[in-house]
């Protein structure tokens, strides 16, 4: 049986924070159940504007138009990877008694402190009751949407975020072998340098690239049992397997490209793609980016585990509920019923990059990497995300963020590792 995945859940100032909102919604929105406007629209909040993220929405948008016949959508996207400007731009529609019929939101943390525990969402258990479907689902993943034996959001889909992606030309050209471990990754990462080539391609444009490499490095050194225990109190920051994943980040730092802080994860993904950079370290929604832009799974990239993480599955999923006084009640319901069935799943991952959350999804629409990603999460130990929310509190998030934005600049690993042991202090 598979570990808990641990959620830590927000002490200290955001709760202080949730709760002014929650006075401030509850007396700007209206009864949950009582719509303003509920004809057959809805609004849909998502960030899912960059390649292979927007090819599956309105992949789902279709399969929503083809079953309810004249529903209007209203397709609100705030463009930034990982919902970075997304996320603002939601909480102040929240606060201002102003929501969308449904959001994306990452299962875990972010869903239940920041919406759930602060009442601004409604239980949607009897929904999926009433639709047959409660059963469908990874238990697992659906305990990400639950609070307190209520189930408050729908997973559309599965990632993966521990993935090495690679230029299969790239390191035939140059006879690297596919590392396996961390050591071997960066002897790797040694040879294509030396040979002009750039390693590993970086992104910290909007910080939580690079913090993604460093939880995939932080979950590499300390391993499975220890990076969970980080989460439910039973690994301390002061363990050495923190400080040994700082210096490993210093270390791949020097394989980088130059210009890192101008750039997106889009930009580092096609960066594989026009032959600038062997490696890249990011969520499989790299792998529906690859695939618009004409790749092949195994054919011209391959991917594996990041390195020391194998039998180790990094689990983020993006999930949509109801919030109270959605305008339009009827057609965020709807949406809602196209998330949770086969039909619509299946529209979107195969594009998205991501494996469905259903249990009964034909198996043989996915190509040989989700395949391969199935397998995997069937069989692997589920770890949690820190930054795309699944892990921490947003206090951590934003603290380890602009530590490691520091760490690329000046490289202390010492002063980052006093920086994470007081942001765990605070905050966890």
């Amino acid at each position: 049986m598979k570990e808990e995945i641990p959620i830590k859940r927000t002490r200290g100032w955001l709760t202080s924070v949730c709760a002014a909102i929650l006075v401030v919604v509850s007396l700007a929105v209206p009864l949950a159940g009582v719509s303003r406007a509920d004809s057959v629209k809805v609004e849909i909040f998502s960030w899912w504007t960059g390649g292979g993220e927007e090819e599956g929405l309105k992949a789902i948008y279709k399969v929503l138009e083809q079953n309810n016949p004249g529903i209007e959508i209203i397709n609100a996207t705030v463009a930034g990877g990982a919902g970075t400007n997304a996320k603002t731009a939601l909480k102040i529609r929240m606060v201002n008694g102003n929501p969308p019929d449904s959001f994306q939101v990452h299962g875990g943390a972010e869903l239940i402190d920041t919406y759930v525990k602060t009442g601004m969402m409604e239980p949607i258990t009897g929904l999926l009751v009433g639709w047959g479907v409660k059963d469908k689902f990874n238990q697992q993943i659906l305990d990400m949407c639950s609070y307190k034996g209520q189930i408050y959001s729908i997973p559309v889909n599965v990632h993966r975020g521990n993935v090495l992606w690679y230029n299969k030309a790239i390191l035939a050209k140059h006879h690297i072998q596919v590392p396996q471990t961390m050591d071997e990754f960066l002897e790797a990462c040694r040879k294509l340098n030396q040979a002009g080539v750039v390693a590993l391609a970086l992104a910290d444009r909007n910080k939580w690239e690079a913090t993604h490499l460093f939880e995939d490095i932080l979950a590499s050194s300390l391993g499975t049992a220890k990076y969970n225990g980080l989460w439910n109190g039973k690994t301390s920051f002061k363990d050495p397997g923190v400080k040994q994943a700082l210096d490993t980040f210093v270390a791949l730092m020097q394989f980088v490209n130059a210009d890192h802080a101008a750039l997106t994860w889009q930009d580092t993904t096609k960066m594989l793609y026009d032959g600038k950079a062997a490696f890249n370290v990011m969520g499989d929604w790299a792998e529906g980016y690859l695939k618009t832009l004409g790749w092949i799974p195994g054919k011209q990239f391959g991917y594996l585990p990041v390195p020391g993480t194998k039998g180790s599955f990094m689990v983020i999923t993006d999930t949509f509920g109801l919030p109270k006084g959605a305008p339009h009640r009827r057609g965020a319901t709807t949406w809602l019923r196209t998330l949770a069935s086969v039909g619509g799943q299946d529209a979107f991952n195969p594009i998205k990059g991501s494996i469905p959350s259903r249990l009964d999804a034909e198996r043989q629409l996915y190509d040989v990497y989700l395949q391969s990603s199935m397998k995997d999460f069937a069989a692997d130990k589920l770890i949690p995300s820190i930054v795309h929310g699944t892990a921490a509190p947003e206090g951590f998030i934003t603290a380890l963020n602009e530590t490691i934005n520091i760490l690329i600049s000046d490289g202390d690993a010492d002063r980052a590792l006093r920086s994470l042991q007081r942001a765990a202090a605070l905050y966890l």
